[in-house]
């Protein structure tokens, strides 16, 4: 019996899986804090991060002397990957030759739709671990109320950012560099008037994620402004904000290779996901279809790198 041909072996399509790598969705803001870093396997063990992975080590030595050995980080909680997976449709009456194969822009326009959905659900699940306070201790958390909330005239959120920063700072001994925020919050900020004085030249509607990204002092500050309807919902229900009224602030390196270097959180990610199978064509439907498959699992890795706001504004 003779060998597969390359075609009929290949259980990838290399276009399409670019296109869907390559996705990105303006409204998708959870890997500000939860960076995609490749894992080889599918489970194992959470590489976590302490206040000891982000301190200075002595790495001078004199002649002779034993060379010091550091750790990446430690052993933690057990992990599995999750698989997501959907089919992107191309029915045949949408092409102008029903016997002609679906145009690469045509299948990369339904695989964006599957994307659309797959990254909505890793969106939510880094909002959840994010936003969730019993992954905080005490004293890397605080409830706002009243007219400590951003939403208040004479709160200072300037000031409220800075003493997190200095909590971090003075046990990590590294300055958070990144902050997720609601629209809801954005929209707060927007409207501070302290803030509003700051950019006294610029109008509330002009004023940008960036320009506050540069007022509190941060590299990056991203708005989560997704919205989505929970499974068991009805479906006359309204949408949830997916960061609800929560501020998250940590800190995550600018161009992490791999899930060694101490970091807030990371997306486990399968290397080579998410990819995209050859178009089949099913007759049942009268239409090309093209499973787009994603393995992938958000963790917390340095939670002692992060500082939650809650019930900001």
């Amino acid at each position: 019996m003779s060998g597969l041909s390359l075609s009929q072996a290949r259980v990838v399509d290399p276009v399409l899986t670019a296109v869907a790598q390559g996705y990105k969705h303006a409204e998708r803001v959870g890997h500000t804090l939860f960076p995609t870093v490749p894992v080889e396997v599918r489970g194992g063990t959470v590489l976590e991060f302490g206040r000891e992975s982000f301190r200075l080590y002595m790495s001078r030595r004199a002649p002779g002397a034993p060379v010091l050995h550091i750790d990446f980080g430690y052993k933690g909680r057990k992990f599995e990957l999750v698989q997501d997976a959907l089919k992107a449709k191309v029915p045949r009456e949408i092409l102008d030759d029903a016997r002609a194969v679906p145009g690469v822009d045509v299948q990369a326009r339904a695989i964006n739709v599957c994307m659309n959905s797959l990254t909505l659900t890793v969106e939510a699940e880094q909002a959840k671990l994010a936003t969730d306070p019993l992954n905080y201790t005490d004293d890397r958390k605080v409830m706002l109320a009243g007219d400590m909330k951003w939403s208040a005239p004479d709160s200072d959120p300037v000031e409220d950012v800075a003493t997190a920063k200095e909590t971090i700072r003075m046990s990590c001994g590294v300055d958070p560099n990144r902050m997720v925020i609601s629209s809801s919050i954005f929209r707060a900020l927007k409207n501070h008037p302290k803030i509003i004085d700051r950019f006294k030249y610029t109008s509330s509607d002009s004023i940008t994620a960036a320009m506050l990204a540069n007022y509190f002092d941060l590299d990056m500050l991203k708005v989560g402004k997704a919205v989505a309807l929970d499974g068991a919902a009805a479906v006359d229900a309204p949408f949830m904000d997916v960061w609800g009224n929560s501020a998250v602030l940590a800190y995550v390196p600018a161009a992490a290779m791999g899930p060694e270097e101490p970091s807030f959180g990371y997306t486990y990610t399968l290397r080579g996901h998410p990819f995209v199978e050859p178009g089949a064509y099913d007759a049942n439907v009268y239409s090309w279809l093209y499973g787009v498959t994603y393995e992938r699992l958000p963790v917390l890795t340095g939670i002692a790198a992060g500082f939650l706001f809650q019930n900001v504004a």
